[in-house]
């Protein structure tokens, strides 16, 4: 193993975008802890491949939806951290959080509830419980999505939480600027993910219809992202801060 110099903490990161990015952070030579809900062996896998780089790895169990949990987990990533000879991480990537499909007219009380869970509440108190073991001059990435900027049936709730991401980002970058650190919000378009039951990924007439509205003319894939979320994390743009950037290929321009 090399010696580590650099640890990023990515929640979702067994699968999907959350991978992609495990992988590419770790072939910058950047140590990984990565949570997941579910697939504990699919984690395991993503943790192997990490390990496979270089550098050091670990995985642990993290329910987006469960804030009382936050406290008990950040002791484990202290934990971790103390095993490597480490007391703060660098980067955290406020990925995990799931879909929902259902419009103004249908979607239930608690299906709101879970997604301002996964992806309001959940990012804001799992921050606010890391922020002891995240140093000083690190980064925050929020991950909000294409979906605040164009619409799609079926949407409202996901892309209303994510909105809601995008402006405590921009608040975040204002509290946490005496401390070097920058927070900065990455909004991919449609990517071929498991994500949302795989539609994009299974569906050959949705792939398609987003494909001839993107510029680059095809749907995005994981590897689209990971390695433009890593890159944002370098020294090179250590000035970007506040910011939300999409990568989207140029969908729905």
């Amino acid at each position: 193993m090399t010696s580590i110099h650099r640890i990023a903490l990515v929640t979702g990161g067994s699968r999907g975008l959350g991978r992609a990015t495990v992988e590419a952070l770790a072939q910058r030579g950047i140590g990984v802890i990565l949570t997941y809900q579910v697939n504990q062996e699919a984690a395991e896998a993503v943790v192997a491949l990490a390990e496979q780089s270089g550098v050091k790895a670990a995985t642990l169990k993290l329910d987006m939806g469960s804030s009382d949990s936050f406290s008990v987990f950040a002791g484990q990533v202290k934990d971790i951290l103390g095993q490597w000879g480490l007391s703060h991480f660098n980067y955290l990537i406020n990925n995990a959080g799931s879909a929902h499909n259902g419009g103004l007219a249908d979607t239930t009380e608690a299906e709101f509830d879970r997604m301002y869970g996964e992806h309001l509440k959940g990012p804001f108190f799992l921050t606010q419980a890391l922020l002891p073991l995240l140093a000083d001059g690190g980064r925050i990435i929020n991950i909000s999505s294409g979906l605040t900027r164009f619409t799609f049936p079926g949407r409202i709730v996901y892309a209303s939480m994510k909105s809601a991401v995008e402006t405590m980002t921009r608040y975040m970058a204002k509290e946490l600027g005496p401390r070097g650190i920058t927070v900065n919000v990455v909004a991919p378009g449609a990517i071929q993910t498991d994500f949302s039951g795989g539609a994009v990924r299974d569906n050959p007439e949705i792939a398609r219809h987003i494909a001839q509205n993107t510029a680059l003319g095809r749907v995005g894939q994981p590897d689209d992202i990971g390695p433009m979320i890593a890159s944002l994390l370098s020294d090179d743009n250590r000035w970007v801060n506040a910011q939300r950037i999409e990568v989207s290929g140029g969908q729905s321009l």
